[in-house]
């Protein structure tokens, strides 16, 4: 049975814009200043939870004394800090977005707030090539679940399972997979997937750069 692609959904951090390192440094650095402890396991967990979920496990399984509210809140203030001085796009990425926009629809599912979310893909020139972006804020629960996948696909009318999604975190991998979606991963070098995201994957890519529209097609 052939399944033809009638959209394709990107994550943010980790396909588009290289995020991931700078968020570890602001919430290990904001860990150390307010009293928590920074576990072996603490960047995989937190990769694809939303703004709530990290900042209530900061909070309160990390030890951090401040409050869930307050975490956050802090937490996206230096992160936009960083973004005025400096979206750190990943080689490419924009070229590969407008390649892609030019034939299928695009959606955007990202754990980012939504004012970072706003901030990275104006700071990209990006903002008019996706028609629905959609923050795990503003759904019910984070990655791993498919809430944020979902809500994308409904709001571009098209069904999960003819949406291409492209992550790079074992938890978006998740996600997009319990969504119903054909899912390419694209791991950064310092993140690698568990082995579990990894067979959940259609392909996996060593670069946002391979993902052509010629590629996209042999998905469907």
């Amino acid at each position: 049975m052939v399944c033809v692609v009638d959209a394709v959904v990107f994550d943010l951090d980790g396909v588009i814009v290289d995020s991931e390192p700078v968020w570890e440094e602001v919430r290990r650095a904001y860990v150390a200043t307010h009293g928590g402890t920074w576990q072996p396991d603490t960047q995989r967990r937190l990769m694809g939870m939303s703004t709530g979920e990290w900042a209530e496990y900061l909070s309160g399984e990390l030890g951090v004394r401040r409050t869930a509210e307050q975490v956050a809140a802090e937490v996206v203030e230096e992160m936009s800090r960083r973004y005025a001085s400096r979206v750190p796009l990943i080689d490419g990425a924009d070229d590969v977005v407008r390649r892609v926009a030019a034939r299928w629809p695009l959606g955007l599912a990202s754990s980012s707030p939504t004012r970072l979310i706003a901030a990275a893909l104006k700071a990209t020139a990006l903002t008019d090539e996706f028609g629905s972006t959609l923050s795990t804020e503003e759904t019910a629960r984070g990655k791993p679940a498919p809430d944020v996948y979902l809500t994308v696909a409904e709001r571009l009318g098209v069904a999960p399972a003819r949406c291409v999604a492209v992550e790079d975190s074992s938890n978006g991998v998740r996600s997009a997979a319990a969504a119903g979606m054909i899912v390419v991963a694209v791991p950064h070098g310092s993140y690698p997937l568990d082995p579990d995201a990894k067979r959940l994957a259609a392909a996996v890519l060593d670069s946002i750069g391979e993902l052509t529209p010629e590629f996209v097609d042999r998905l469907g």
